[in-house]
């Protein structure tokens, strides 16, 4: 028991929180277009673009795409329409955090130059004619009161 205590305090500190063993460098995010009254635009081309990449889609759907240190920027066309733009923020996620606090500044970088130390909010909304900034810290957790500041909603600029 003695040699296996040791061992294990020692894979916790140098993996406990390395996002690259607990997550993916690609991230399944919900794209869909709306009208500036909030109805849904089908059959919409959108292409989703950051350092790591550029990805087509058609809204309605789901995209993967590579997580990255850097925003995902989306933008949208349909024709009759003005287009549709969207910054997606991108946050550190909890492993890049259990990096720097446990001491693993190796899997910190790693995590960092990978992406995987990253996520981008689930959920883009993309209001055609409208460029808007989705934080996924703005993303409501239905269990924790909102205490945030403003969503996508009343962030957006019109064109």
């Amino acid at each position: 028991m003695k040699t296996s205590l040791p061992a294990l305090l020692l894979s916790t500190l140098l993996f406990g929180g390395c996002a690259t063993i607990t997550s993916n460098e690609m991230q399944s995010v919900t794209l869909n277009t709306l009208t500036s009254n909030g109805d849904r635009v089908e059959q919409t081309r959108c292409t989703l673009k950051n350092d790591k990449g550029s990805w087509t889609a058609t809204a309605p759907g789901n995209v993967m795409v590579r997580r990255s240190a850097e925003d995902l920027n989306v933008e949208c066309k349909k024709e009759g329409m003005s287009d549709g733009f969207l910054r997606a923020i991108s946050r550190s996620a909890g492993g890049m955090w259990g990096n720097i606090i446990l001491g693993g500044g190796i899997g910190a970088i790693i995590d960092h130059n990978k992406g995987t130390g990253y996520n981008y909010p689930n959920d883009l909304p993309v209001r055609m004619g409208e460029s808007v900034t989705v934080d996924r810290r703005d993303e409501k957790n239905p269990n924790a009161q909102d205490t945030t500041g403003p969503t996508a909603e009343n962030s957006s600029v019109r064109y």
